[in-house]
C-alpha cells in the first residue's frame, strides 16, 4: 500500500521544496537566497509578512484547505473486511461487504476499512461508500500488490462517496432563520473578521453563510452585462441569486465575529446594496464524514470519444473530511469530481493514451467544493483540463506540486470562483490560466478572482485582472500572454500582477510556510513533507 511509482518524483520534489522552504525560513543559512515576492515573504523573524491592496485585499491563508481543515495526518482505519478477486462480476461482493461495515458501530469516528486483496476486480456498476466512517482500501496501486478495479459494460463511475439516499447536502436554513448583514462598507479579501449590524444571536460554533447578492451593478462593474454569443444574449450570473460562502464561528465579540477560515472574496457594499450581504445562521450540514477511498488502481476501456458522449469516471465525493490516497486511474475521463469541504485528494494520479475528441474537454480533477487539496497529483493526457473549477465557488482550494504532462490546461473554468493556489505546479507542455472566459460555454465569464499562481512551471499563463479583484502570478516560469475575451481580438484584457516573473521565489510553497506558521512546523510532517 505504498505511494505509487508515477508520483514518487512528486513526492521527492515535494520533500525537496519542503527543505529549501526551512531553510529559507531560517534566520541563518549559507545558501543564496531566492527572490522574495513583494505581496508575501518571510520578515527578519521568519514570519510572513503580507502586502495589501489601497482596499486592505491580500492574499489568503490557504493552508486551511485539506482534510480537517489542514495540517492532520490522513486516518489510517483497521480493516473490518477483506474481499479476494473471484474472475467474475466482483461487484455485488465489494458492495456488500462496503455494506456490512457500514452498520457496525462508530469508535473514534470510524467503523472500519474494507481491504481489497491483490488482483483484478471487475466492475459492472458504481460501488457506493454511503456512510460516515467507512473506508475502501486495495493492496496497492502499481506493481504485483496491485488491486485492480477493472470497468467493463456501460460507462458508469467507479466510486462514489456520498451520504445514504442521495448525495450530501451542505448546510440548510433553520425553521427560524437568524440574520443580520455586513457593517462595514467594504470587507476585503482574505479577511477572517466580519463587523455585523447585530451578533447578539450568534454563537461560537455556528454554521454560517456570507451571502453575497448578484447585483445588476457588481455585474455591470465585472463588464458580464454584454455577453453575446451567435446573436443570443448569455448570462452570467443572474441577478438576484447569490454565492454564499459557508464559515463557522469560532469566536464573536460585541458585533465582530471571527471566522474559522479567512473569507476569499471581497464585498463592497458600493455595488451589492441594496440588498446588501447578508450573515445567515444554518443548521449543521449533512455530509458523510471520514470516508476514505485508498491504493487501489481504477481501468476503464479506452475512451477516444468526446466527453459529451456517455463515458466512464473515476470517483465522485461529497462529503467533509474525506480522503482519496495513492490512486492510479487510467483511461477515464472527468475522472475525479469532489465537492464539500475539507477534502484532501493525495498522491492520485489520471493516465489516459486515448486522446479526448472535441473543442470541449473533460476535467480530469474537478474541485467543486471548498478547503479541497490536491497534494501530489498527476495527470498525463491531451486535449483535456487538467484541473478545472465550477462556478461560484469559495475557497481555499489549493494545487500543492502537481505535475501535468501532455497539450492540456489547468484553470478556473466559470462563473466567478474565488480563492484558489496553484502552488509549485508544473505543466511544461501545457497552461494555467485564470480568465475571462466571456462568451464561453453559455457565459462562462470571469472565471476567477483572488487567486494565485506560485513558483509554478508552464508553456504559458493566460492570468487577467477582473475590475475590483485581483489575480497573482509570483515566481513562475513561462511566458505571459495577453488575450482579448474569447471570440474577439481586442481590446486586449488587462494582465494580472507579475510579480518575480520567471524567478522562482521564497518561500518555496506557500501553502505550506502557511501551514508551518500557523500550525507548526510538526504539521507538515502530519502530511508528508
Amino acid at each position: 500500500m505504498g505511494v505509487p511509482n508515477s508520483v514518487k518524483p512528486i513526492l521527492r520534489a515535494a520533500r525537496f521544496g519542503c527543505v529549501v522552504l526551512l531553510c529559507f525560513c531560517g534566520v541563518v543559512h549559507t545558501a543564496e537566497r531566492k527572490a522574495t515576492s513583494e505581496w508575501v515573504y518571510p520578515g527578519p523573524d521568519g514570519k510572513l509578512v503580507y502586502k495589501t491592496t489601497s482596499t486592505g485585499d491580500r492574499i489568503m491563508d490557504f493552508s486551511h484547505a485539506g482534510y480537517m481543515g489542514g495540517g492532520v495526518s490522513l486516518p489510517d482505519v483497521s480493516v473490518k473486511m477483506t474481499v479476494r478477486p473471484s474472475g467474475k462480476d466482483d461487484t455485488a461482493a465489494i458492495q456488500s461487504a462496503l455494506d456490512a461495515v457500514s452498520q457496525l458501530p462508530l469508535k473514534d469516528g470510524f467503523r472500519g476499512a474494507v481491504l481489497l486483496e491483490p488482483g483484478e476486480f471487475t466492475l459492472s456498476r458504481t460501488i457506493t461508500v454511503s456512510t460516515s466512517g467507512v473506508v475502501l482500501r486495495g493492496s496497492g496501486a502499481e506493481g504485483p500488490t496491485r488491486s485492480t478495479l477493472k470497468m467493463t459494460g456501460r460507462p458508469f463511475n467507479a466510486i462514489t462517496v456520498r451520504l445514504s439516499g442521495g448525495r450530501s447536502r451542505g448546510p440548510s436554513p433553520p425553521s427560524a432563520q437568524i440574520r443580520t448583514t455586513l457593517a462595514d462598507n467594504y470587507v476585503p479579501s482574505g479577511a477572517i473578521q466580519i463587523s455585523v449590524v447585530d451578533a447578539s444571536r450568534f454563537s461560537v460554533g455556528d454554521t454560517i453563510h456570507i451571502r453575497k447578492p448578484i447585483t445588476a451593478a457588481w455585474v455591470e462593474l465585472m463588464q458580464m452585462h454584454d455577453l453575446v454569443r451567435d446573436g443570443r444574449p448569455q448570462t452570467w450570473l443572474s441577478t438576484g441569486s447569490t454565492i454564499d460562502t459557508e464559515r463557522r464561528i469560532a469566536a464573536v465579540s460585541g458585533n465582530t465575529i471571527t471566522l474559522d477560515v479567512p473569507l476569499s472574496d471581497s464585498y463592497d457594499s458600493a455595488y451589492l446594496n441594496p440588498p446588501g450581504t447578508e450573515v445567515i445562521r444554518l443548521n449543521p450540514p449533512e455530509r458523510i464524514r471520514q470516508a476514505g477511498v485508498e491504493s487501489l488502481h481504477i481501468l476503464s476501456p479506452l475512451q477516444p470519444i468526446s466527453h459529451s458522449q456517455p463515458h466512464f469516471t473515476a470517483l465522485r465525493m461529497n462529503g467533509q473530511d474525506c480522503w482519496a490516497k495513492n490512486l492510479v486511474i487510467e483511461e477515464t475521463m472527468n475522472s475525479v469530481s469532489v465537492g464539500g469541504r475539507r477534502i484532501t485528494l493525495q498522491n492520485v494520479a489520471v493516465n489516459r493514451k486515448a486522446r479526448h475528441q472535441g473543442s470541449s474537454r473533460p476535467a480530469e480533477f474537478a474541485p467543486n467544493g471548498s478547503q479541497v487539496l490536491l497534494d501530489r497529483c498527476s495527470v498525463n493526457a491531451d486535449n483535456v483540463w487538467f484541473v478545472a473549477t465550477g462556478g461560484r465557488l469559495s475557497g481555499p482550494i489549493v494545487v500543492l506540486n502537481g505535475e501535468f504532462r501532455g497539450d492540456s490546461r489547468a484553470e478556473s473554468h466559470q462563473r466567478w470562483a474565488t480563492g484558489m493556489l496553484f502552488d509549485n505546479v508544473r505543466a511544461p507542455q501545457g497552461a494555467i490560466e485564470f480568465r475571462n472566459r466571456g462568451s464561453m460555454g453559455s457565459g462562462h465569464g470571469w472565471s476567477m478572482g483572488w487567486g494565485v499562481l506560485w513558483n509554478c512551471v508552464a508553456d504559458h499563463y493566460i492570468v487577467q485582472q477582473p475590475p475590483g479583484a485581483a489575480n497573482w502570478v509570483i515566481g513562475c516560469v513561462g511566458r505571459s500572454r495577453l488575450t482579448a475575451r474569447p471570440f474577439g481580438s481586442e481590446p486586449l484584457l488587462p494582465e494580472g500582477i507579475l510579480d518575480s516573473h520567471n524567478e522562482p521565489v521564497t518561500p518555496q510553497s506557500l501553502y505550506l510556510a502557511q501551514l508551518a506558521e500557523r500550525l507548526g512546523t510538526e504539521a507538515l510532517g502530519h502530511i508528508g513533507y
